[in-house]
């Protein structure tokens, strides 16, 4: 009776499977399989948002191993391997049951298991050897297909839409940091957003994301962002504050993001309230800078290219025009890197910053 909303094509499965075992032989040549645990990267690798265990061998076929929801798995992704498990403990038994068996080498997504469950995975994986295999999923993700490029760019356009169309349209002054958020989820709704805008950094998932009206831009902020925010409460550092008013001559920042079908777009602007004329001249300097850099480093962005060397030149560009203090936030808000990927998560590999060497693929 139920249909499933969206089927993942088998050929994009096994083409993005296909680039995760090349990257394994290349950090973990040892390993004879990787293991997948988060909801991301399960989700990447078979169409299934669910937290389990995924076995991708070099050898065999895959199988997924959930605590509960095989019924919506069949449904998501018919032609996939599952079965039902209780406990780690029961993981190499499955396998080999399934006639995937563990090798006695095998790497595995460490980020997604807090300290307790990977103390409760080692108890029972004593007689293996397992290595780290984190990098594999964040490179493999990295270099977006033409079917995710096309869901990133309708997000992207739909983003876009919102926030330098829709948006300036409808806010008015004297409306206050509460009100601004919430005119961005009706519009970001109006839109076909999500809702749920995910991020690799634990804890860190976001909700809308950052606005501030005026100084409270360089609010002092816990998140590794560079722009600050007062958020509706303390036990709650997202969306704007209700006491903060948008008043005439005062600016307005915005870091939201926009997600779509899974995929993220990230966008930050700064709303001004008044005519251009009066925009300050300090200001509009720092914009020119801005937008000179954002123009030099995008032209640069191309296979081959090291993150490294463009995040320095952003900052000699900030440098020879007088804005070092305040390129990528002021005080302790200033962040160490200039950009990020986008994809399934808001903050994917790679970043525009230091000791980040590897070249940019396309």
């Amino acid at each position: 009776m139920f249909t499933s909303i969206e089927e993942i094509p088998s050929d994009e499965l096994a083409g993005r499977r296909k680039r995760c075992l090349g990257l394994m032989r290349r950090h973990c040549p040892d390993a004879g399989g990787i293991m997948a645990f988060s909801g991301v990267n399960i989700y990447y690798l078979t169409g299934v948002f669910a937290q389990g265990v995924f076995w991708l061998p070099l050898e065999g076929e895959p199988l997924l191993l959930l605590r509960k929801g095989l019924a919506r798995a069949a449904l998501e992704n018919p032609r996939l391997r599952t079965a039902c498990y209780k406990s780690y403990s029961q993981v190499p038994a499955l396998l080999t049951e399934q006639g995937s068996p563990l090798t006695p080498c095998f790497a595995l997504e460490r980020d997604a298991l807090n300290w307790g469950l990977g103390l409760n995975f080692s108890r029972y994986f004593q007689a293996y050897e397992y290595l780290p295999g984190d990098m594999v999923f964040k490179q493999a993700r990295a270099v977006k297909t033409p079917w995710e490029l096309l869901k990133m760019r309708l997000a992207g356009q739909r983003h876009h839409l919102a926030m330098c169309g829709l948006f300036p349209e409808r806010a008015r002054l004297n409306m206050n940091g509460y009100q601004l958020s919430r005119l961005f989820w009706d519009i970001f709704f109006e839109l076909g957003h999500s809702g749920a805008i995910r991020t690799s950094a634990l804890g860190e998932d976001s909700f809308l994301g950052h606005l501030a009206v005026g100084e409270n831009s360089a609010y002092p902020s816990y998140y590794n962002r560079p722009t600050g925010l007062k958020g509706v409460h303390p036990a709650a550092s997202y969306m704007g504050y209700a006491g903060e008013v948008w008043t005439a001559g005062s600016f307005l920042t915005a870091d939201v993001g926009f997600v779509l079908e899974g995929y993220n777009t990230d966008k930050t602007m700064l709303y001004f309230a008044g005519p251009p004329s009066v925009v300050p001249a300090q200001a509009r300097l720092a914009q020119d800078c801005c937008l000179e850099i954002q123009h030099e480093v995008s032209a640069r962005l191309k296979p081959g290219a090291i993150p490294q060397d463009l995040y320095r030149l952003a900052l000699d560009l900030a440098s020879q025009r007088g804005f070092s203090e305040g390129f990528m936030g002021l005080g302790d808000n200033k962040v160490p890197f200039i950009g990020h990927g986008l994809g399934l998560q808001l903050d994917e590999w790679p970043v525009l910053a230091d000791n980040f060497t590897e070249p940019l693929e396309e």
